[in-house]
Order: structure tokens, then C-alpha cells, then sequence
């Protein structure tokens, strides 16, 4: 009896023993995702400005990361573009910002960082209107055009709006970020000058059906790790 004691007990303690191990090596499987700040710039703008001598700017983005799928997100910029239509030449001026939250989607693998999201922001614009020249409406074409060249300033315009976007992230080296993006704009408020529209404002880009805008973007961004949190 006293051997059969011993027998089961060195059966425990061998049982005790890999149940520990295994518990040891499931906590060490642990996922862990790094908490951190990310800055970047959007390439869009630059190159654009390559392309379109009557548009330059540039734009600065940030995000940090607040719960493992929600991320504090920001973009700055400043614009300075002139629009010509067939009757109306003008430039817009000015800077912005916009602030919000992106959701990712995305279900990462192992050591993965990569983001597939979607994002809501509030954008705000400070900007100034100048009409370059425009076409006085007439009737008939009896009489020339009458084209007013002089320039006309409209300065403290502001703008506010949402946006709705769609974006994906891609860790392509350690902590360095190549990214794309879409928003969909609907103005809530803009100052408009005395006998002229804001046709084109600044962050919310050119203004359709009165309400509604679009944009997108290209960005390399650089990640800061801060912590790490268990996923």
C-alpha cells in the first residue's frame, strides 16, 4: 500500500509539473501590440504640386494609439490653390485641421501592425477667398464680354465640416508606414462672401452640390513606440 502511496504521488508530481510548464508557456504566447505615437506627411500634396503649378500645399498627420482598435487621429495642413472655370478665376488660401478616430478593422497576425480602417473627423478651415477675375452675365451676344480683371480680397472666411473615411496602413519596414486614404466631406457651416461662394475651401477641397466634398491621400509615417499592452 505504502509503495502505491508513493507510485501515485510521483504521478502527481509529474502531472503538477507540466501543467505548471504549460501554463508558463502559455502566458509567454501572450500577444502583446505596441501602444504608440505616429507622425507623418502626405505625399499627395507635393506631388501635385509638381503636376499643377496652380496648387501647392502640404499636410501633417498624427495618430496615437488609445485601445487595441482605436486610434486618436489628426491631419494639419495649409493649401494655396487658384481654380479657373469659364466665367470665375480665383485662389483659395488658408490652413486647417481635422480631428477624430479611426477604427481598425483589420485582424492582425502574429508581431502584425498593419490597418485597415475607418474614421470619422470634425474638419475646421481659416482661409482667405481672392477673385481674380470674372465674366460679367449679359444676354444675347451682341456685346463682347465684359471681364472684370480687378482682384477682389475676402480675408477671415472659415469653414466647418465631417468627414467619413476609408484607409489602409502598411507597416512595410520597422515602424515605417506607407498608407492610403479617401474621405468623403459634408459641409456643416462656411462663411460665404457678400455675391460669391466658397467654391473651394481649404482641407475640404472643391465643394459639390453645395454640401459635399471629397479628398484622398498618400502618406509615409514613422511610429514611436510608447508601451506595450497585452491584445
Amino acid at each position: 500500500m505504502k509503495k502505491t502511496h508513493i507510485f501515485l504521488f510521483c504521478i502527481s508530481l509529474f502531472f503538477l509539473s507540466h501543467l505548471s510548464g504549460f501554463a508558463q508557456k502559455k502566458d509567454t504566447l501572450k500577444v502583446t501590440k505596441p501602444y504608440s505615437i505616429r507622425f507623418g506627411i502626405d505625399l499627395s500634396k507635393p506631388l501635385t504640386s509638381l503636376i499643377d503649378n496652380d496648387k501647392n500645399g502640404f499636410e501633417i498627420t498624427a495618430d496615437f494609439r488609445f485601445k487595441n482598435r482605436y486610434y486618436i487621429a489628426s491631419e494639419i495642413g495649409y493649401t494655396n490653390k487658384t481654380t479657373a472655370e469659364d466665367y470665375i478665376n480665383f485662389t483659395s488660401k488658408g490652413s486647417y485641421i481635422k480631428l477624430g478616430v479611426n477604427y481598425n478593422a483589420y485582424n492582425n497576425w502574429l508581431d502584425m501592425n498593419n490597418e485597415i480602417y475607418v474614421g470619422i473627423r470634425y474638419g475646421f478651415s481659416s482661409f482667405n477667398q481672392t477673385l481674380n477675375s470674372y465674366t460679367i452675365n449679359q444676354h444675347g451676344n451682341y456685346f463682347d464680354e465684359n471681364i472684370n480683371n480687378t482682384p477682389i480680397e475676402y480675408d477671415n472666411l472659415s469653414a466647418h465640416w465631417v468627414e467619413l473615411l476609408l484607409g489602409v496602413k502598411v507597416e512595410t519596414f520597422k515602424n515605417l508606414f506607407l498608407g492610403a486614404s479617401v474621405s468623403f466631406n459634408n459641409l456643416i457651416n462656411s462663411n460665404d462672401p457678400d455675391n460669391f461662394e466658397n467654391l473651394y475651401i481649404p482641407g475640404f477641397n472643391k465643394r459639390y452640390l453645395n454640401k459635399s466634398g471629397a479628398g484622398f491621400n498618400y502618406t509615409v509615417s514613422y511610429q514611436i513606440p510608447l508601451y506595450k499592452k497585452v491584445k
